[in-house]
């Protein structure tokens, strides 16, 4: 069972990213958006204002507030007292626009937020959705380093003290970014997609032992740190005695597959040895799975080059 999702959790945490202020700073009763029991989430939980279909957040952009002005006096009570008497979590003004006095005067009544936002009405939807689904995917919570990688989010694996920090610290100093250390939230966005973030206690630190704790924002700047990434490659580091390294298959590498929350991601495994350039084998490794995605294996490239080379010597 998930839990409830209120609209201050909301505003708590992203309530600075998509501009959201209260309006005349007035913060009325807290309000569920997604309920406990997901059987009983009926309405839709955030899109522009409706009224055949009620969203949990109504969002009122210029359009919205156009039609609503555009009403002669009775139409536009009986709108309003229909629009309240939903019950919304809360109502949202976007592109600039502000509530009229009676609108304000209505949601003071029934308790109802008035949030106002200079974004417009079609990113704070998208946004919101976005958001909302996320918090109710499935979660789970999975050791590792998380960072983005040329772009890809890349989950470092392995035993504790395997050096997954150290390396980590290697890869944010050639100018990749840190989403989570040590334990990173990974969440199910859909059928193929998994997202990974850092918890807020954990939000741009980094242990790294004989170092202690390092705040990788203060350290290295905004540009060092990312809040949320889709996971695309796991990097499994693992400390192998000589005959284990001898019998991994020289030609393919060591790739598979690994699940999580029902979705399967690719995962290269990577021996930890004394002269490894760890951090120069993570970047090739996500060049590598660049390639494979576009159907591209060096392996099968240079075994066809091997045997044309023979059929020629044999010609």
């Amino acid at each position: 069972m998930n839990p409830p999702v209120t609209l201050y959790d909301l505003i708590s945490q992203y309530g600075t990213e998509l501009a959201l202020s209260w309006f005349r700073s007035r913060q009325p009763v807290d309000r569920h958006i997604h309920p406990v029991d997901a059987q009983d989430d009926t309405q839709p939980p955030v899109g522009p204002m409706n009224m055949i279909r009620p969203n949990r957040i109504q969002v009122i952009g210029p359009q919205e507030q156009r039609h609503l002005q555009s009403l002669d006096e009775a139409h536009h009570r009986k709108s309003l007292k229909r629009l309240f008497g939903a019950n919304p979590a809360g109502i949202i003004f976007s592109n600039g626009c502000t509530p009229s006095d009676d609108c304000f005067q209505l949601a003071t009544k029934n308790d109802i937020p008035l949030l106002i936002t200079p974004a417009e009405d079609h990113e704070i939807i998208t946004r919101l959705q976005h958001l909302l689904n996320q918090r109710k995917s499935e979660t789970t919570l999975v050791h590792g380093v998380f960072l983005e990688v040329l772009g890809k989010g890349v989950l470092l694996s392995g035993d504790a003290a395997v050096g997954k920090s150290e390396l980590a610290l290697a890869l944010i100093s050639r100018g990749h970014r840190l989403v989570a250390d040590d334990a990173t939230e990974i969440t199910r966005i859909d059928n193929k997609t998994l997202s990974g973030s850092c918890p807020p206690v954990l939000k741009d630190f980094l242990e790294v032992r004989g170092l202690g704790i390092l705040n990788i924002r203060a350290m290295f700047g905004n540009c060092a740190v990312k809040p949320r990434k889709n996971l695309h490659l796991i990097i499994d580091l693992q400390c192998l005695d000589d005959d284990k390294v001898a019998q991994m298959d020289r030609l393919q590498g060591s790739h598979s597959l690994k699940n999580l929350l029902g979705v399967d991601i690719h995962q290269t495994m990577l021996p930890v040895a004394a002269g490894r350039n760890l951090a120069i084998m993570v970047e090739t490794a996500v060049r590598q799975h660049l390639l494979r995605i576009d159907g591209y294996n060096a392996a099968e490239d240079f075994a066809q080059r091997q045997r044309r080379f023979i059929d020629q010597q044999q010609d």
